[in-house]
């Protein structure tokens, strides 16, 4: 779980859960019910689900078999 900052937006907040915003999608995937909030007030619990191996974002031909 992550608790957000006031002001916060879900850029922001998977930068600083996974390292980089490109993970937006995917974080917020996981948290639907809250999937309508833009902008977060302090103290807003999202899911943060470990992100899965395959999501490396290198191009089929680097990634391993």
């Amino acid at each position: 779980m992550y608790t957000t900052h006031q002001g916060e937006c879900w850029d922001e907040a998977a930068k600083a859960i996974y390292g980089s915003e490109k993970y937006t999608g995917y974080l917020m995937q996981h948290n639907m019910p809250i999937l309508d909030t833009a902008v977060f007030s302090a103290g807003t619990q999202l899911n943060t689900p470990e992100l899965p191996k395959e999501e490396t974002n290198l191009p089929p031909w680097r990634k391993r078999p």
